[in-house]
């Protein structure tokens, strides 16, 4: 079984997902999500110029974050990612070959998945933590179902239609990692109104999950 790096220790279970963010605004927009308390950043790779992003937030932040790349679908992708010094894959889908990719450059992996015969592949190939996607069409009632099945271990996100008033009922279902995407950021947002959002973010995850210590 291929496998890759084990999610790492976060202070919360969110993922900033910055789509549209420009390299030019990707080190201010993530000093400012990082100080409200979101450790982990992800810009998708159909952002303007994302792989330049990723290189100025790793080199930016502490090594504490967990930078990385959404929307990873060829392996190119992947070798370009570690490159760019990101750490953390986010897919829409499960691919055997990009994870397996991942895995040689010992990557935090979040394969997309809608189904338990996804959900169980993506285990199968080692995937980090488990994004349940679009969850909005799931809802907490469909990932608990599919939670029920699923090793005890297995770490389950929810992203897609998903904001911080959504925490307690996703929590009830078993899921302990959130990707906050349009909620958090969007494209000519300040960094002011960025650093606003997540602050809300972090408190609700305090509210639901305990303040983090």
């Amino acid at each position: 079984m291929t496998q890759t790096a084990p999610f790492p220790k976060l202070a919360r279970g969110l993922v900033a997902i910055l789509r549209g963010l420009k390299p030019d605004e990707a080190v201010a927009i993530g000093e400012a999500v990082f100080a409200a308390g979101i450790e982990a950043i992800e810009v998708p790779l159909n952002s303007p110029d994302p792989f330049v992003s990723i290189e100025r937030l790793a080199a930016a932040l502490p090594a504490t974050a967990l930078i990385g790349a959404g929307t990873v679908l060829t392996e190119a992708d992947v070798d370009r990612l570690h490159g760019a010094g990101g750490r953390l894959l986010v897919s829409p889908n499960i691919d055997a070959d990009v994870m397996k990719r991942a895995a040689r450059h010992a990557m935090v992996t979040m394969p997309g998945v809608f189904s338990s015969s996804e959900a169980f592949q993506a285990i199968r190939l080692g995937a980090s933590a488990l994004k349940f996607f679009p969850a909005s069409v799931l809802g907490p009632g469909g990932i608990a179902a599919m939670r029920a099945v699923l090793p005890r271990e297995t770490l389950v996100g929810a992203v897609g239609g998903v904001s911080d008033k959504d925490f307690a009922g996703y929590k009830a279902a078993g899921v302990s990692v959130f990707g906050l995407g349009s909620g958090l950021f969007k494209p000519g947002m300040t960094v002011a109104e960025v650093a606003a959002k997540a602050r809300a973010a972090v408190a609700a995850w305090d509210s639901v999950f305990g303040r983090s210590t």
